[in-house]
């Protein structure tokens, strides 16, 4: 399965993306950059995307428990 990506409303996130065969999280920022977060299990991207502040909820629970790498956004 493809990377599936969902625009949002957040003032430094711009897009989420996830594998979901992979267990990869996709943050794209609204500085442009994009960063790969492997490991990310589905429960945990979901809440992510259901938090009142994802840019919050990604420093805080993301962040320390996922290690990133950065990625070049694909087309």
């Amino acid at each position: 399965m493809a990377m599936q990506r969902a625009g949002v409303q957040s003032s430094s996130v711009r897009w989420v993306g996830y594998d979901l065969d992979e267990h990869v999280l996709e943050i794209g920022f609204v500085n442009g950059g994009v960063y790969r977060y492997p490991g990310v299990p589905p429960e945990e991207a979901l809440a992510l995307l259901e938090a009142d502040s994802i840019g919050r909820h990604l420093n805080t629970v993301v962040k320390p428990r996922y290690a990133a790498h950065p990625a070049r956004r694909a087309g």
